[in-house]
Formats: C-alpha cells, structure tokens, sequence
C-alpha cells in the first residue's frame, strides 16, 4: 500500500493572522507546573448530569469535606 504525503499547506487562517514574528515559543513550557497541581476523574454519565462541570463538583466535596471534619471520621 502506498502513502502519499501532502505537503501542501492546508491554511485556514485568515490573512491577518500572521504569526511569522513570533519567535521563542516553548512547546510544553508550563506542563509540568500544570499537571502537578490537577488531578483528573472521569465522572460516571448519572454523575456527570448532576455535576456537569468542576466549580458544582468542587462545591459538593468541599461540603461533604466539611462535614467529615466536624464528625471526625469518614462516613
């Protein structure tokens, strides 16, 4: 099976995008420091549809967080 490799630019910007004076990016340059300070869950679907996004999640933990401190034990 042969595979051709376009080479041709596929450009969809407009003109007045023009990023050819950008210099000095650096790929990657705050993963790390992001990544060490998120954690990720996957919620299950019946969750996620009382919880559709982070702020209501982190709301309802911080809650319930508060209400184990007070019996000082985990439920």
């Amino acid at each position: 099976m042969s595979m051709e490799i376009d080479n041709e630019l596929n450009d969809e910007l407009e003109d007045e995008y023009d990023f050819t004076n950008m210099k000095g990016g650096v790929r990657g340059k705050y993963a790390k420091p992001y990544h060490e300070g998120v954690k990720l869950i996957m919620l299950e679907p019946d969750v996620a549809k009382i919880f559709p996004d982070a702020k209501s999640v982190n709301e309802a933990l911080r809650s319930l967080a508060k209400i184990i401190q007070q019996h000082g034990k985990v439920i």
